[in-house]
């Protein structure tokens, strides 16, 4: 049985960066994870962290073995 992947990446996004979004102007976020791999994903995935401030924070995204999205966490 192949495990779940869990990537981690740093996200700093400002809330009128995020504000694209609900815009129509950004639909995906772009980060690099730790491991160096370049990782897209909807935008909504994070909305739930976001803020006044923004989306601010290190996060884990659990994915299964064949890329597909289970779940994404803020470790801090």
């Amino acid at each position: 049985m192949t495990q779940h992947q869990h990537i981690r990446f740093a996200l700093n996004l400002s809330y009128d960066q995020y504000l694209n979004v609900y815009q129509g102007i950004a639909k995906n976020v772009s980060v690099i994870a730790d491991d160096g791999r370049r990782i897209a994903f909807p935008a909504g995935r994070v909305q739930s962290f976001l803020t006044k401030q923004g989306i601010n924070g290190y996060f884990e995204m659990e994915l299964t073995p064949e890329n597909k999205f289970v779940s994404i966490k803020k470790l801090r």
